[in-house]
């Protein structure tokens, strides 16, 4: 298995929660936990998700994690016991893994697959996985269709696809929104992909006829934020009329809402 360093200076559990505590109330829709860094490297992991749960009322908790410790059985357990997880699985090949998550040389994301894989079967809340997109690196057909093949055995809510929107700590570069539309093609159109990415994304204002509107949206669920991206206002009136006409109808998956075709449900519904 993977070994993964441990924290060694932490803030105690008690003191997490008394900060915590005085800001809980009626506006606060999530706790997330996160870090300057791994939050599952924190050894109290799972007392502090209790102690939370015992305080939080009906506000749910998220953690923001790179999926490494999922190999680790304390944490695969403690995150069990969370309303929300987001896992993060940039690639499957191991040479590209290690381009871009430069990981402890001890970590095999053979390994991490197949947890997360257990994970997801067993896991109750809202499973999120984010695919973080390189130019050169996971961007290529190739490195999408073994992604693919993985995340159909996954039980996710929701695979958000993003990019590098600010510097990173080494020289790679990301890749545009419209690129990144066409990477969520790519991956079969039963996976609840989501384009997450917009920050510095260029509109891509292009018209889409009627049957064109409803093929992209049977091929992929878009929000609002992408049809502002990707539509011209043509194309955009065309899509308001779809929806009155009730051609085109709304879904919520978490906490967004997605346009997709009123047939496409349908055909959802019967496999039920």
């Amino acid at each position: 298995m993977a070994t993964v360093s441990a924290q060694t200076q932490t803030i105690t559990v008690e003191e997490i929660i008394q900060e915590l505590t005085p800001h809980l109330n009626d506006t606060v829709d999530v706790i997330t936990l996160t870090a300057n860094g791994e939050p599952t490297l924190y050894p109290h992991l799972s007392e502090l998700i209790d102690e939370i749960d015992r305080v939080k009322n009906t506000t749910e908790t998220l953690i923001l994690t790179n999926s490494a410790t999922l190999v680790d059985d304390d944490v695969f357990n403690a995150l069990l016991k969370l309303d929300q997880v987001k896992l993060s699985l940039d690639a499957i090949s191991s040479d590209v893994f290690k381009k871009i998550d430069r990981p402890h040389g001890n970590i095999d994301v053979s390994q991490i697959v197949e947890r997360m894989g257990a994970f997801s079967q067993i896991y109750k809340g809202k499973l999120f996985i984010e695919i973080l997109f390189v130019h050169g690196l996971n961007d290529t057909k190739e490195e999408i269709s073994k992604l693919n093949a993985v995340l159909l055995e996954i039980n996710a809510s929701r695979i958000d696809l993003g990019t590098i929107d600010r510097p990173p700590a080494y020289p790679v570069v990301g890749i545009s929104y419209k690129e990144l539309h066409e990477a969520s093609l790519r991956f079969d159109n039963s996976l609840p992909i989501h384009i997450a990415s917009r920050i510095h994304a260029e509109p891509n204002n292009a018209y889409y006829s009627d049957e064109e509107i409803l093929n992209t949206l049977d091929k992929r669920p878009l929000t609002m934020e992408d049809i502002n991206l990707l539509f011209n206002e043509d194309s955009k009136n065309r899509l308001e009329a779809l929806i009155n006409h009730k051609k085109v109808v709304k879904k919520v998956v978490g906490n967004l809402e997605f346009l997709v075709p009123y047939t496409n449900e349908i055909r959802k519904l019967k496999k039920w």
